[in-house]
């Protein structure tokens, strides 16, 4: 159940979930509802639950009116297109900020340099894209697993280095004063708390291929402590270091470790915009299936996994927009 299920979430998303809408209530605006779908919509459950009469109610509803279908596919159409914005702008930002360690490393190195050794590395990465998931998947897990330790083991450094004050902060009254005294910047704040754990998740693309038990001991094991203890050790960082706000993340790696550290963060952030694309070609599949995107060249890329694809053409017009991202925003 797990396995499918997930299957369904990563392999096209928002359009996944509309198409398991749009087979269980004649809500399809898109004349692409088979025979069968028709026979499961008008299908109804005799059962005495509150669940199922509330359920049917809101299907009833969808069904009877034509506004609600169109916002239904307006919401799925827009995030989409949010998505595949997202494909664009996660690879040029993830492969920057990762190359900006250099900066800290090297003085000399400039930003025009920085942006030229990202540009170099996203045609690589785009490049390799057609290779599939299968075939480098033995060096993303090994890649993945250090990258986390490397997070915890800075972390706490920082944290016996500056100061154990920052553990403080999983008190939730000061989440209280924050917002307290600073309204509008607080909210503004919570994008980037969201921002802190997705990148993480971004990593795990083919997470349908393991049990729910590794899945959830990975998380709660390995990458939500990792995750905690290595923004704990920057915040301590920063406790000490106020006016170095810039690339904190770099600036606060032992001198001792710090060219491995960057080397295998530069690593993470290809691995994680790889996956993001992956997930590009997943929707734009779904997308298709749907008579939403014109029909394209798919590529798969293995004969063990059916959701492992490649789209020509969409991984070129990534490139050329991440390229044309990073040299105009630098």
């Amino acid at each position: 159940m797990f396995d499918n299920d997930c299957s369904v979430y990563l392999a096209g998303g928002i359009f996944a979930l509309y198409s398991l809408i749009c087979r269980n209530a004649k809500a399809s605006l898109l004349p692409n509802q088979l025979p069968s779908d028709t026979r499961i919509s008008s299908f109804q459950l005799k059962v005495p639950s509150v669940e199922l009469e509330r359920s049917l109610r809101i299907k009833e509803r969808l069904e009877t009116s034509s506004m609600l279908k169109k916002l239904l596919l307006m919401l799925v159409l827009f995030g989409t297109s949010m998505v595949i914005a997202d494909g664009v702008v996660t690879p040029a930002m993830s492969v920057m900020s990762a190359v900006n360690g250099l900066k800290v490393g090297i003085s000399s190195v400039n930003e025009g340099e920085v942006v030229m050794i990202s540009v170099a590395f996203l045609i690589v990465l785009f490049s390799l894209q057609r290779f599939g998931t299968s075939k480098v998947g033995l060096a993303v897990g090994p890649a993945l697993f250090i990258w986390f330790c490397c997070l915890s083991g800075i972390g706490i450094y920082n944290i016996m280095q500056y100061g154990t004050e920052v553990l403080r902060a999983f008190n939730p009254i000061y989440i209280y004063y924050y917002f307290e005294r600073n309204p509008t910047q607080a909210w503004m704040s919570l994008g980037g708390c969201l921002l802190c754990a997705t990148g993480s998740e971004a990593m795990f693309a083919d997470l349908c291929y393991f049990s729910v038990r590794s899945v959830q001991l990975t998380f709660v094991c390995l990458v939500l402590p990792c995750l905690l203890l290595g923004y704990l050790g920057q915040a301590a960082f920063l406790m000490e270091n106020l006016t170095q706000n810039e690339q904190v993340f770099f600036l606060s790696i032992p001198s001792q470790v710090f060219w491995p550290v960057v080397f295998i963060a530069t690593l993470a952030a290809l691995i994680a915009s790889r996956t993001m694309t992956t997930a590009i070609f997943s929707i734009i599949k779904q997308a298709t299936a749907l008579g939403c995107f014109p029909r394209l060249k798919i590529i798969h890329t293995s004969r063990k996994f059916m959701g492992q694809i490649y789209i020509p053409v969409m991984n070129w017009f990534l490139l050329v927009s991440c390229l044309a991202f990073v040299t105009t925003f630098g």
